[in-house]
């Protein structure tokens, strides 16, 4: 006796994945049907592709025609070891990858294809054909972490918890030991100067500069295990968002070590001066305020004196009974073709120094908005600004 649920046609399409583009104006989300594209802000559908397959992972090129696809879902529109470039003006593939084992992330720049599989990462110049320039191994990277800069990729080392930071004109890399136990999630900051990091504890985000792999900040989500989804830096470098299985939006001061540079040179310009903070400063005098002076008593555990964030909100998770296998999710039976096996929850992408969007994906894909901002208190706070279910059902 089958007791198996259907499968609900009439429910429209399910999203396997989303996706920002790298200004976050807008993302791309792969269906069990085909692809989008959708503009940001406000949520308003661009492009409809409808393949009669499924999209397991679609990446933007800025707001250019071209999206790298990998099929996914229960009837993959390409192999899950291919890389297809899509040309949506010509409506063809152009480029075509193929690899011995699964894709899990694709990068993109106007002049690299970066591409992240289980076990390495595969760099690529972007032309027609595409020419192989460099292959690193790595440690298991189910989730394909990997960031890609203008100048600078960083993904997975060779051993858990390790980042590996590569650049792009020179090819050196150096190597950051992030955390003890395996990564979960990576920003790059928009200048590039900022790496930030979570592994699968989900308590910590820790910040290195990449210029020199120094450790500059140590962020704390909280003291319980969680699931970090996202990482996401604003652009003008200066706060970071996370995002986790407790439905929580953190924001955090980004220690930066520009920030660092102009503290020594107003110390050395102003010796009277006691109100010349730097926005660090003020930074780590406001978030350490959650234990008061407790987080100034020597030789209490570490928790009392870490950096917390200075606001929080909630977000949707979305309710998924049901995924496009027509399997239950609690099951976790993982959907073939998407990085984890599961729709992606809780991306985050900065459309403005102050603005944040939440996307997710599954059948109850969801975008949300969110203001960071002064209250009539002084402090700041981040306030919810609207949210939609993106695929109209």
């Amino acid at each position: 006796m089958n007791t198996r649920p259907a499968i609900d046609e009439s429910a429209g399409p399910v999203s396997l994945s989303v996706a920002f583009n790298q200004d976050n104006s807008c993302f791309a989300v792969g269906l069990d049907t085909g692809f989008c594209v959708f503009n940001s802000a406000p949520c308003a559908l661009k492009v409809s592709r409808d393949f009669n397959a499924g999209i397991g992972i679609a990446e933007m090129l800025g707001r250019a025609n071209y999206i790298a696809l990998v099929g996914g879902g229960k009837q993959p529109k390409f192999p899950q070891n291919k890389v297809t470039i899509w040309d949506d003006a010509k409506q063809k593939a152009v480029i075509t990858l193929e690899f011995r084992t699964r894709v899990n992330r694709v990068r993109l720049s106007r002049s690299r294809i970066v591409i992240a599989l289980q076990n390495s990462v595969h760099m690529y110049a972007f032309s027609s054909p595409p020419e192989k320039l460099s292959v690193f191994e790595t440690a298991d990277n189910p989730l394909g972490l990997c960031c890609l800069g203008t100048k600078i990729v960083a993904f997975p080392g060779r051993s858990p918890g390790q980042v590996q930071l590569v650049e792009i004109g020179t090819g050196n890399v150096s190597i950051i030991p992030a955390h003890g136990s395996p990564l979960r999630a990576m920003e790059l900051s928009p200048d590039g100067e900022v790496l930030a990091t979570a592994s699968e504890t989900g308590t910590l985000i820790r910040t290195f500069a990449t210029s020199n792999t120094a450790r500059i900040g140590e962020l704390r989500r909280g003291v319980d295990h969680a699931y970090i989804y996202s990482i996401a830096i604003s652009p003008d470098s200066t706060l970071l968002a996370v995002t986790s299985d407790k439905s929580t939006l953190h924001i955090f001061d980004l220690p930066h070590p520009m920030l660092h540079l102009k503290t020594d040179l107003n110390t050395k310009r102003s010796y009277r001066s006691t109100n010349s903070t730097t926005t660090l400063g003020s930074a780590e005098e406001t978030s350490n305020q959650k234990w008061g002076i407790l987080g100034k008593v020597p030789l209490l555990p570490r928790v009392f004196s870490d950096i917390y964030s200075f606001t929080s909100a909630h977000f949707e998770i979305g309710d998924d009974p049901e995924d496009s296998l027509g399997s239950t999710i609690s099951t976790g039976i993982p959907i073939p073709g998407i990085p984890g096996g599961r729709p992606v929850k809780g991306i985050v992408g900065w459309l403005n120094d102050y603005t944040i969007l939440v996307i997710g994906a599954g059948r109850d894909g969801r975008w949300e908005k969110f203001i960071v901002g002064e209250g009539d208190d002084g402090k700041r706070h981040c306030v919810k600004n609207g949210w939609k279910r993106y695929l109209g059902s």
